[in-house]
């Protein structure tokens, strides 16, 4: 049962290699890429933050942690593969019954993505440092609010079409890069009674996530993903009795 609370329980989960791995990469997310935006989202009134990275066991997502869970946020890169079937069914299941869930960057090519998405989440890339233009194009979205009509990411790693997804629910952001490439980068889906997010900007070897604009992103798709009604049992398919007498 996904019950709501007074305040948002968002659990921010996180690999937690690169930034032990390499230096560079440590040097600009000390306390870990999710300890970059817990500490953000940790400000806001209405969100409590906890923290789950792989090497935990069960990943840290126990189901105890996942039924205190409003919101999960996930982010991956290099071991998408390492993350055990039976976790990542267990969050399929969460967000089914309601749970929001947020994908940030390379998390495109995570195995629970991947089975909510039912495709290969497959895209063009390039890393090269060049400059990314957000384009608002659903400026009316609970999660475009605060933002003008386009924000810039200095300096990012490159997304590029065709992005293997769904035709999005909504679709909240289109990227351009210095390079000449587009990309669908803010992406809404409903699945199920759960919300789920992609956001593309992110990667580690830049200070992303210290952007404003970005921030203001994320805490936004947080209070978009969040349950809004309690739920009392797990979605299922029940026999009914018919509401009219039939003949």
């Amino acid at each position: 049962m996904i019950a709501v609370s007074e305040r948002i329980r968002v659990t921010v989960w996180n690999e937690y290699l690169h930034e032990l791995e390499d230096p560079s990469i440590g040097s600009i997310y000390p306390q870990g890429i999710h300890g970059a935006l817990g500490e953000f989202l940790g400000k806001e009134a209405d969100i409590e933050v906890r923290y789950a990275t792989l090497r935990q066991e069960e990943h840290g997502l126990t189901e105890d942690v996942l039924r205190q869970t409003d919101v999960l946020i996930w982010w991956g890169h290099k071991a998408h593969d390492q993350v055990e079937d039976t976790v990542a069914e267990r969050v399929h299941q969460r967000v089914l019954e309601g749970m929001g869930l947020i994908v940030l960057h390379s998390a495109h090519f995570s195995k629970i993505f991947r089975k909510l998405m039912g495709t290969t989440c497959s895209l063009r890339w390039r890393e090269a440092g060049e400059k990314e233009r957000v384009w608002v194009i659903e400026q009316g979205h609970p999660i475009a609010e605060g933002l003008d009509h386009y924000f810039e990411i200095p300096q990012t790693e490159m997304y590029g079409e065709r992005f293997d997804i769904p035709e999005p629910d909504t679709l909240v952001f289109i990227s351009w890069y210095a390079g000449g490439e587009v990309f669908r980068s803010g992406c809404c889906y409903n699945r199920g009674r759960g919300k789920v997010f992609y956001f593309a900007p992110g990667h580690e070897t830049h200070p992303i996530y210290y952007q404003k604009e970005v921030q203001q992103v994320i805490k936004n798709a947080v209070r978009w993903a969040a349950p809004i009604l309690s739920l009392s049992k797990p979605l299922s398919g029940d026999w009914v009795a018919p509401l009219e007498p039939l003949d």
